[in-house]
């Protein structure tokens, strides 16, 4: 591959992050909200949530600000008169519980004057994260560690964390009242569904426990017995649409998983390559793979549905259902499996990142993934085969030497991925 098509990757997924960084998509919202009498409590959870209230901040001319955010580790930023608090993701810790606490905390015993300014990103779910009554946050982390391990998709998972929790699903609205509730939420989730969006803590719960329980059938999850015991009393039940709660909360999305497909389409038509745009996609990553290598092989071999050079560009979330013990996340098990359904075919490049800079648990955002990256495998007795097995997609392009890493990029909208269809011959 050329570092010209290596460099173009990084635009694009550069220009993807860029356009959902809050710095540059939260100051146009933040003007049009009319300033409250009374006080205005900024509260927030998710990757984006620091740089979200850094953002606020610089912009807001409403009068004084006072408040707390909870983010990943490693993903802060500074700020003056909101709180940043770290806590761990994807599995909930002590700090997001002691955060998720005081937020309920910062909103009790408001006033129809006052404003509650939500910011809302992906992650918050795991983040903030209060288990309801009558269930432990240790039995809350083995249910969420199942769930993370068995395939279920966002949705899935948010609706058993909805109804497992004291704050999400609605709750934080309904315990913000009477106050006017503004929530600026950053979609990391197919369809920009407002109320999967860190599970919805400021909109109506359209799930029940019914489906949670599902949920936990369907993936067969060793659900503790007080988990089970909660989930089968009607008091667990989270608000519903048309609840009287919500006719005060306005939730607005400021950056979604298109708008980022949108800015990579502009760098790749700059770059003189045809914008193919899959959207939000979900599903196995190794399934999403071999659908995307046909793709690729379509247009490289019979210019359908375009002519190259083309870029195949996707986001959304997909799942691992992990059955070895190897290291990487989504991105790097997409890019694995796209290696080897092309095997080098067609001089084909690509990228698979998350937006949010680390992809899973690991170091690296994602991996790129040249031409050439079977063959130097095979010559250098890298086995990609049994890496796949392993689910150790980190370890394989670790040893090529083609992991991405930029650090927390403190936003998130997602899966991110390119596959360049160069022309052929």
């Amino acid at each position: 591959m050329s570092d010209d098509h290596r460099q173009l990757l990084r635009a694009m997924f550069d220009a993807a992050v860029g356009a959902a960084h809050p710095s540059l998509c939260l100051p146009k919202h933040l003007e049009k909200i009319a300033p409250p009498k009374g006080r205005t409590i900024v509260i927030g959870a998710g990757k984006a949530a620091a740089s979200m209230a850094a953002a606020v901040e610089a912009h807001w001319k409403g009068g004084p600000l006072e408040g707390l955010v909870v983010t990943r580790y490693e993903h802060g930023a500074q700020t003056k008169q909101i709180e940043v608090i770290e806590a761990s993701h994807p599995v909930p810790d002590a700090a997001g519980r002691e955060a998720a606490k005081r937020i309920l905390q910062k909103v009790q015993g408001l006033t129809e004057d006052d404003l509650v300014l939500a910011l809302i990103s992906g992650g918050g779910s795991a983040l903030m994260a209060l288990p309801a009554e009558g269930v432990t946050l240790e039995e809350k982390q083995a249910v969420n560690k199942a769930l993370l391990k068995s395939g279920a998709n966002i949705s899935e998972m948010n609706c058993v964390r909805k109804h497992l929790s004291a704050i999400k699903g609605g709750r934080l609205a309904r315990a913000s009242a009477p106050a006017r509730v503004v929530a600026l939420m950053i979609s990391d989730v197919p369809n920009d569904d407002l109320s999967v969006i860190a599970s919805g803590p400021t909109v109506p719960d359209p799930t029940t426990r019914e489906d949670a329980l599902a949920v936990i059938a369907k993936y067969r999850i060793d659900a503790p017995a007080a988990v089970l015991k909660h989930l089968a009393s009607p008091d667990c039940e989270t608000p519903k649409p048309g609840d009287a709660i919500f006719s005060r909360v306005e939730n607005i999305l400021i950056a979604t998983p298109q708008g980022s497909l949108d800015a990579a389409a502009a760098v790749a038509k700059a770059a003189g390559f045809t914008p193919c745009i899959l959207g939000d996609l979900e599903g196995e990553s190794r399934d999403v793979a071999l659908v995307h290598a046909g793709v690729a092989k379509q247009i490289a071999l019979h210019n359908q549905p375009f002519q190259p050079p083309v870029a195949i560009i996707s986001g959304g979330e997909t799942t691992v259902t992990v059955r070895g013990n190897g290291k990487g996340g989504r991105d790097a098990e997409f890019l694995l499996g796209l290696t080897l359904a092309l095997e080098g075919f067609g001089g084909i490049s690509a990228i698979a990142c998350d937006t949010d800079g680390i992809d899973g648990v690991e170091t690296n955002a994602g991996a790129i993934m040249t031409p050439d990256s079977f063959a130097r495998a095979q010559a250098t007795g890298v086995d990609l085969k049994a890496l796949f097995a392993n689910n150790d997609a980190f370890t394989a392009f670790e040893a090529l030497g083609d992991l991405v890493v930029t650090g927390p990029t403190r936003t998130n909208v997602n899966d991110f991925r390119v596959i360049l269809v160069p022309k052929q011959g």
